[in-house]
């Protein structure tokens, strides 16, 4: 019998049983060697390090450029429109994870799934984000007078040692760390919420209830400059679209989490339900209330340093309350801080898993005796000197630089998610293994995977749409807009040249390797019983 005739019942044993049983001698070569990560991420941080990638600092911040572009209306349909999509990609993304919840995850997938190198291209997403969120930070300092006599680099530096300490000292640190972060940014959010409220409704200290009067006057739905009419109003829709997915950038961050995290097919699958609810409620009714506090043609959207420029401040001033202002900038940079710390960490983890497919030298998996991969860590955080360059260029103009960059590669780090999903799918049939995960599966599949690789496709080839509009050409413009497709697509070509890769075929795709650990290990972790009222809330946010 040829090798194109072997049955798949052979070839699931070798996966499964040979296979693993020759991984699991190599991996334990390799744990002696460099040691290995550990599982100390618990629930709470799971669901917070979840709860940390669906807040951004552009919820806060940047979201009043959209406003003031496209109106309020085509504000809330864009978050929801393009917050669907990413609800998409997350239980694709989970239902993987929870089959095989392995370091770094998503490289991993994109690797055995389809091709060596769209593993390799997908890590240098976390290292771009890690520096936008740095120059953020350092542009929200910059806020508060007494900080602009120092230079950009003393923030800078400071951002960076302190990330690094979290990311190095131990991933139970990390977790802590993010936990209190996300802490903050869920009662900063909430707390604005509220507030918005009761301002909308009259109960600020000027008495006036705004109700939709900004949706009558000056309108609902702006046509995007110099665009006019019904197209304008489109164009402006849809550049919502491409913000919001700026946006939303992170969200995907907890299948990274999924290799150092406690009873992983639980906590992840929970994670993964509840991403929908903390779209609609950070996103879909924060872009509600900023459209009912501002007037998208309020002067100050566009305009402003740190704080002053945020919708919610500007509201909230406008309603009478002085006070917020020094608070929310704090707040947003506490945000800043988070999201780089989160990155540095997906993004060592990410290069991790690159080392653990041989992708990349096997000294990065080498480990503390807390299970941290420290060179990769040392290296992602590498990449954030890039963040000087604020130090001799203008601080907004880089941030937008590092803002494109980060746009156009969490969409293609996406759209690689979907693809990995839909040959997984297809591998599982093509093995006989579709009956293997009752853990989790997501809904309408594989046809939800289609429908959102290909939204996010489109997004990513329209993401500068505005440099072709009339009047609008700019040759820095394109460049920064559209740079991000060929270096994604040059690490894709570069590793394919170097290690002359392939696609790996349904029969002899590797879904098996990795799993023996977590199988074993099901059914002994102990499921928290609450013992009050209190507790059960608990358990049931974490």
């Amino acid at each position: 019998m040829g090798e194109k005739d072997m049955p798949i019942a052979p070839l699931q044993e070798v996966l499964s049983d040979g296979g693993e049983q020759q991984g699991t001698v190599e991996s334990n070569r390799v744990e002696e060697k460099y040691g290995h990560m550990q599982r100390r991420l618990q629930s709470r941080h799971i669901q917070f390090i979840a709860l940390g990638g669906a807040i951004g600092t552009s919820l806060f911040l940047g979201i009043g450029s959209s406003l003031a572009k496209a109106g309020p209306l085509s504000l809330v349909l864009g978050f929801a429109t393009s917050g669907l999509a990413v609800y998409g990609m997350m239980v694709t993304l989970g239902e993987m994870t929870t089959w095989l919840p392995v370091p770094g995850a998503i490289p991993q997938f994109c690797a055995r799934f389809v091709d060596d190198a769209l593993g390799f291209a997908n890590w240098y997403f976390c290292a771009i984000v890690v520096c936008l969120d740095i120059s953020a930070a350092a542009l929200l300092i910059d806020y508060w007078p007494g900080s602009r006599s120092i230079s950009p680099a003393v923030w800078i530096t400071l951002i960076i040692a302190l990330i690094l300490f979290l990311n190095i000292f131990a991933v139970s640190i990390y977790g802590e760390a993010e936990f209190c972060f996300a802490s903050i940014k869920l009662i900063t959010i909430v707390g604005l919420l509220i507030l918005s409220v009761v301002i909308i409704l009259g109960g600020g200290p000027s008495g006036d209830r705004l109700g939709f009067r900004y949706w009558k006057d000056p309108g609902a739905m702006n046509a995007l400059a110099p665009a006019e009419g019904a197209t304008g109003r489109f164009l402006g829709f849809f550049s919502v679209l491409i913000y919001a997915a700026f946006t939303y950038a992170g969200v995907e961050m907890i299948a990274a989490a999924a290799g150092e995290a406690e009873n992983p097919r639980r906590n992840v699958p929970k994670a993964v339900r509840r991403v929908i609810w903390r779209i609609l409620l950070f996103y879909v009714l924060g872009s509600l209330a900023i459209g009912c506090m501002v007037a998208s043609d309020n002067e100050n959207l566009l305009g402003g340093k740190g704080a002053a420029r945020s919708p919610w401040v500007i509201g909230i001033s406008t309603a009478g309350i002085k006070v917020l202002p020094h608070i929310i900038n704090a707040a947003i940079l506490t945000s800043a801080a988070s999201s780089a710390n989160a990155f540095l960490y997906t993004g060592s983890r990410y290069l991790y898993a690159l080392a653990s497919e041989g992708q990349a030298p096997r000294v990065l998996l080498t480990c503390t005796k807390s299970g941290v991969p420290i060179y990769c860590v040392l290296i992602t955080g590498s990449v954030s000197v890039l963040t000087y360059m604020t130090v001799s260029v203008a601080g907004s103009t880089v941030f937008l630089w590092f803002a494109n960059l980060v746009t156009v590669a969490s969409l293609l780090t996406w759209v690689s998610i979907c693809i990995a999903f839909i040959r997984f799918r297809k591998a599982q049939q093509v093995q006989g293994l579709t009956d293997r995960n009752p853990w989790y599966k997501g809904p309408f599949q594989p046809y939800t995977a289609w429908i959102t690789m290909i939204f996010f496709s489109v997004l990513t080839l329209f993401n500068g749409f505005q440099v072709f509009m009339t009047g609008k050409w700019n040759v820095q413009d394109f460049i920064v807009s559209y740079i991000g497709i060929p270096i994604f697509a040059f690490f894709i070509i570069f590793w394919k040249l170097v290690k002359r890769t392939k696609i790996h075929s349904l029969e002899s795709m590797d879904l098996m390797s990795g799993r023996r650990e977590i199988d074993a290990m099901e059914g002994k972790w102990v499921e928290p019983v609450p013992r009050n009222f209190l507790e059960k809330i608990w358990y049931w946010i974490t």
